[in-house]
């Protein structure tokens, strides 16, 4: 039996195969970025942060062990069910779609491993953008840390085999119409299984129109978790500070 799904973002996300495949990301890299991170911005202890699209929460649950009051929301209500066990009277946690204003104000507002870009209705960027200022203080940062399209298309592999707990994960990618897609097939217990990820190609003079239109400011460009300076051709990142 084929399994296959349209809205790939609500149901890929909200699968134990998305985090099968994903679960060999550096903690310890989220972890340096993150003080890299709060160091640059200075956030006082205590300060309030938004975890936007925060999936299963470890970047929240680092965050608050540097002593800072979050608040994790994504879509996926297993990835929220799991983060839920590290809540706490610093974490919480729950369901939330980004493009809607969660309805407080926050001393920044995290997008963090690209959780961004990938809606079908692209008029979605704008609304989340622009709803990121909504939640901020007045004095507030938002930060988005999404990929660098002009990176990704000079290094694209097209295609990949990854074996992980057992599961062959056929992997092929491709940019068309100014998305890139990752169509990710395998079999498991007798099932086929089939999903696409599907993420605009956004590009810094893109992000640069969007803050426009949403009157937004951007303050800082860096292009890896080290908070170098960004370079369209070799950072691997595009990690944008506005207000």
């Amino acid at each position: 039996m084929q399994k296959d799904t349209q809205k790939w973002y609500a149901s890929w996300f909200d699968s134990p195969y998305y985090h099968i495949l994903y679960n060999n990301r550096d903690y310890s890299e989220a972890g340096d970025f993150m003080k890299n991170l709060i160091s640059f911005l200075k956030l006082p202890k205590n300060a309030e942060i938004l975890d936007l699209a925060c999936g299963k929460g470890r970047h929240s649950v680092y965050l608050s062990n540097l002593g800072y009051q979050v608040t994790g929301v994504d879509l996926s209500p297993q990835s929220i069910n799991f983060a839920k066990q590290f809540e706490n009277d610093s974490l919480h946690f729950e369901e939330h779609n980004m493009c809607d204003p969660y309805p407080k104000k926050f001393d920044a507002v995290f997008n963090l491993f690209t959780s961004f870009g990938y809606f079908e209705n692209e008029e979605d960027n704008l609304n989340t953008i622009q709803a990121i200022k909504l939640e901020l203080k007045s004095n507030g940062y938002g930060v988005i840390d999404f990929l660098n399209a002009d990176f990704v298309k000079k290094n694209l592999v097209p295609s990949e085999i990854k074996l992980v707990e057992g599961i062959s994960f056929n992997i092929k990618r491709k940019i068309e119409n100014g998305y890139i897609l990752k169509n990710i097939s395998f079999t498991d217990k007798g099932e086929s299984y089939s999903f696409t990820e599907r993420v605009k190609a956004i590009t810094l003079e893109d992000f640069k129109e969007c803050f426009q239109a949403t009157g937004v400011n951007l303050l800082h460009c860096f292009g890896d978790y080290q908070l170098n300076p960004f370079d369209k051709d070799t950072s691997n990142r595009l990690i944008l500070i506005f207000n």
